[in-house]
């Protein structure tokens, strides 16, 4: 678990160096206060008690509202901080919302002896289980992947992102980006909150032949505005992607569905025009435009077919070749939560064919193809304009039954490492092959003996096996191909920490779609990812052991060697 002692005693050294106590607050009864701003410094360090309610902060600036936004802020003690940039002459009005019959006096409430003004935040990692070589927010909440796209060498990656604590709220496109999709520089966030609402997930595009008018190879980000309503907005960026303009006409379609959202835009070649898939309730609704600008609907897909368990989201759509063949066929991506094949959220897709207009699934209505059978892969989306025609997909690596609870406060959620997808046929049907990213290849280092708390594992299989990752108090993760059977189960049970959710601890299990030869399996820290290095079979999965595994046993036909990450 997270020394929360540690983390309040980090930030409280920045505040003794740099601060400065914040304003004395003006209480006005009812969970009513004002803080008037007088300070040249950059931040307000709000401090955050994750059991509390939200407060509502409205920041107000000359009798303008500047901006408002939801934080946990701290009646009995402080779990960490968090900046909230402010200037000097601003009124923070605050409500508490919280019963004060449980919450007590107002004037008595730690954040006002603990809430100080600061020119930096520290960021310093204070958390064991932060992934060495996924990404991460540097701070705060994190869920999912957005508005992802390739330019000039560079991967963007933004991303659902609360900055103001580390559950969700708040929501804004939070930004990093990669060379190698391994190592990610933070950015700062690109996308805020406005009148129209919260900005919820969606996807980027590189216009390169300026059919909207923004500009050669301009970035055009489309988003739901998440207000009394879900709409659909977008915005350009001239600069590559660093900042964002959004479009004066938003929003560009609207709906009187509840649940109406997550915008994928891709450019069809075949047709000679911008399709976009979005989430419907239970379906997808596709449309096309010719300048991104004017949408229109074409056609609705998903009655009947696959999982219905719960609201379907996060939608892609994407042509692949099939392995081994001359054959091209069209894959939907549907995220889906609740449903999964081990309970809450997870990531089904459809094969079919699509001529711009409507899709055709040629799978049975009912059946169901399961990307990952982990439990924690979820809102899995994939980079525009990827070189080579690669389709490089990234999950969220977590599951809304328990994510809000994992045992992080610094920060909360990362993202899988990359995967590329393609396709192949396995008894007379396709399905979607999942291979880690070619650049992990260039990050397999040295060999290494054991286990270490950040490496890779290949098992070379010739039949029935068993791999077991130990740690030093008795913690493991138990991993079972069977042969015979076609299938591999991940036990992580006595995995380490799995006592904040009882959805945690679980066997999950997967069919391979034929003989696995051999595997690929990456550790880092928090979670186990396993791939058929056929790309047959792939499962993520979150652990939490309170030492890093530093042994493994491997039984039956297999051999594992170990590398370093680098």
């Amino acid at each position: 678990m997270l020394n929360t002692n540690r983390l309040i005693s980090l930030a409280a050294s920045v505040l003794v160096y740099c601060g400065a106590s914040a304003q004395q607050p003006q209480f006005l009864g009812d969970g009513h206060v004002i803080i008037k701003v007088d300070t040249d410094k950059r931040y307000l360090l709000l401090p955050v008690e994750e059991k509390n309610d939200n407060a509502h902060i409205r920041v107000v600036k000359d009798n303008q509202l500047v901006k408002t936004l939801n934080c946990k802020i701290a009646t009995d003690k402080v779990d960490y901080f968090v900046p909230l940039e402010v200037e000097n002459g601003q009124v923070l009005d605050i409500a508490f919302l919280g019963n004060a019959r449980y919450t007590g006096a107002m004037n008595d409430f730690a954040c006002w002896k603990k809430m100080t003004y600061a020119d930096t935040f520290n960021t310093d990692n204070t958390e064991k289980y932060r992934p060495a070589f996924h990404h991460t927010p540097k701070y705060g909440w994190m869920n999912d992947p957005n508005g992802m796209f390739y330019k000039d060498g560079v991967w963007h990656l933004c991303f659902q992102y609360n900055p103001y604590g580390s559950q969700w709220e708040n929501m804004t496109w939070g930004y990093s980006t990669s060379t190698d999709l391994i190592h990610w520089t933070p950015q700062p966030n690109v996308l805020e909150g406005d009148a129209l609402g919260a900005i919820f997930s969606g996807s980027s595009v590189v216009d390169k032949n300026n059919t909207a008018g923004f500009g050669k190879d301009a970035i055009v980000a489309f988003y739901t505005s998440a207000g009394h309503s879900q709409t659909q907005s977008m915005a350009y960026s001239t600069d590559g992607g660093k900042t964002f303009t959004k479009y004066s006409h938003n929003p560009i379609i609207v709906s009187t569905a509840r649940d109406f959202r997550d915008p994928h835009v891709f450019w069809n070649a075949d047709a000679g025009f911008w399709n976009m898939i979005l989430a419907v309730g239970q379906e997808m609704h596709i449309y096309s435009s010719p300048n991104l600008k004017d949408w229109h609907f074409e056609s609705s897909f998903g009655h009947e077919y696959g999982n219905h368990g719960g609201v379907w989201e996060c939608p892609d759509l994407m042509k692949m070749k099939v392995r081994g063949t001359d054959k091209e066929k069209w894959m939907l991506i549907c995220n889906i939560n609740p449903g999964g094949p081990f309970g809450g959220s997870a990531t089904q897709y459809f094969i079919g064919q699509f001529d711009g207009h409507v899709f055709t699934c040629e799978d049975e209505p009912r059946e169901t193809k399961w990307m990952d059978y982990g439990k924690d892969h979820y809102a899995t989306v994939t980079f525009d304009n990827a070189p080579e025609g690669r389709h490089c997909a990234i999950a969220w690596m977590s599951n809304w039954q328990y994510a809000n609870q994992v045992p992080t406060m610094q920060y909360r959620s990362a993202n899988s490492i990359v995967r590329d997808l393609g396709l192949f046929e396995y008894n007379g049907e396709t399905y979607c092959s999942v291979l880690p990213a070619a650049e992990m290849n260039a990050a397999r280092g040295a060999r290494i003996s054991s286990p270490s708390e950040s490496c890779e594992i290949v098992v070379d299989l010739k039949g029935d096996a068993q791999i077991i990752l130990m740690g030093a108090k008795g913690e493991k993760v138990v991993m079972t191909y069977d042969d015979m059977e076609e299938t591999f189960d991940m036990d992580r049970r006595r995995s380490g920490n799995v006592s904040f959710s009882d959805a945690f601890p679980v066997v999950t299990s997967s069919p391979t779609y034929g003989k696995m030869r051999q595997m690929r399996i990456f550790v880092d820290r928090c979670s186990i990812e396993a791939f058929d290095s056929e790309g047959k079979m792939s499962m993520t999965n979150l652990v939490f052991p309170s030492v890093p595994y530093n042994k493994i046993v491997v039984k039956g036909k297999a051999k594992a060697k170990i590398y370093k990450i680098e």
